[in-house]
């Protein structure tokens, strides 16, 4: 057995990848190395890491099935092999990856006979397949197949479901898995240093495709640190409504109106240190705003998360983006100056 090696330090916390392959395109897998921690403490983020993964993390999924002519789940399609049934179980398990907000509509539109797989799926442009030869269905006869679907992103399972399967429009509810991450482990070994029992974490992500291990242990360690971070400014914020102030609250899972008041009080708070904010800054992410997918996306290409990072830059820096339009800066322009009331600079002063 090869066993890997890890280089510990004794002061800060370094991961590592130390082992990454790709079965196939629907199974990914990722090894990794947490180090050091106190006796005790790996357990203790390894079990919350494998919560976040599992149930944190978003995936993409159909969750609604329309066929056009066949209104009822159980009958059998003439001049199709499967049964309504057995399409909306082969479409339950297509697998997506996406930065979608909200619900997005997809077409199926194929003439028999053939094979109809994943590829015959007319998807929005921000919305792709991870396995084109996943398979739907098989026409036997020389008909039209058109089904609509409806996409979402989310995270564990789709919970809200009517009573009976089938919506009166002819609509066929899936009970969506959103996680993308399909299987975690971790494992812990202890060493010796000095006096000291110090602790290695040794974490399994196996995923579908639609993320890498890396990219989903990414996503579920920000989800815990946006949870995570109201508990350590508590006693700060306390202090600041004695004194009848108000500070930003630094997890934000959507934008409010209410905000631009309260980032308006915090920016006229000159008691606060300038740190603060620099860390409120780094805990708004922007693909937790309203903007388009195809802004977040030419965003996110240049290494832009968070609203610190965007602030960084000026209008000349975003028009200097690959694809970025002028359309797009305003977009941006607009967003900042309706939720935070800040302006970029057209050119940046050094």
């Amino acid at each position: 057995m090869i066993r890997d090696k890890v280089t510990v330090s004794t002061q800060t916390l370094q991961w590592e990848c130390v082992e990454s392959r790709i079965d196939s395109k629907l199974l990914h897998y990722g090894r990794f190395v947490l180090a050091p921690f106190m006796k005790d403490q790996a357990d203790t983020i390894g079990i919350a890491l494998r919560k976040a993964l599992l149930e944190e993390v978003e995936g993409t999924r159909i969750t609604c099935v329309k066929f056009k002519n066949f209104p009822y789940e159980g009958y059998d399609i003439p001049g199709v092999q499967e049964s309504v049934h057995d399409i909306v179980t082969n479409l339950k398990g297509i697998v997506l990856r996406s930065n979608l907000y909200g619900t997005a509509r997809a077409f199926i539109c194929v003439k028999g006979p053939g094979c109809v797989t994943a590829q015959d799926i007319i998807l929005p442009p921000y919305v792709e397949i991870v396995d084109n030869t996943q398979h739907i269905a098989t026409l036997t006869e020389p008909i039209d197949l058109r089904i609509r679907l409806e996409i979402e992103r989310s995270s564990g399972y789709l919970r809200t479901m009517p009573s009976t399967r089938t919506r009166k429009n002819g609509c066929f509810l899936i009970y969506a898995l959103f996680m993308p991450v399909t299987y975690t482990n971790h494992s812990i070994q202890s060493y010796k240093n000095g006096n000291k029992t110090q602790e290695i974490l040794f974490l399994e992500i196996w995923t579908n495709g639609s993320l890498t291990p890396k990219e989903a242990l990414h996503e579920a360690s920000r989800k815990l640190i946006d949870l995570l971070i109201p508990f350590l400014h508590k006693e700060e914020e306390n202090l600041a409504l004695e004194d009848n102030q108000h500070t930003v609250p630094l997890s934000p899972f959507t934008f409010h109106d209410k905000w631009a008041d309260k980032w308006d009080k915090l920016r006229k708070n000159k008691k606060l240190r300038k740190n603060k904010q620099k860390i409120a800054l780094k805990s708004i992410f922007i693909d937790q705003s309203e903007i388009s997918p195809r802004v977040y996306n030419c965003l996110k290409k240049s290494n832009i998360y968070t609203l610190f990072d965007l602030l960084n830059k000026s209008q000349e820096d975003l028009m200097k983006i690959e694809n970025f339009r002028r359309e797009d800066t305003r977009e941006i322009l607009g967003f900042l100056e309706q939720y935070f009331a800040i302006f970029l600079p057209k050119k940046k002063f050094y």
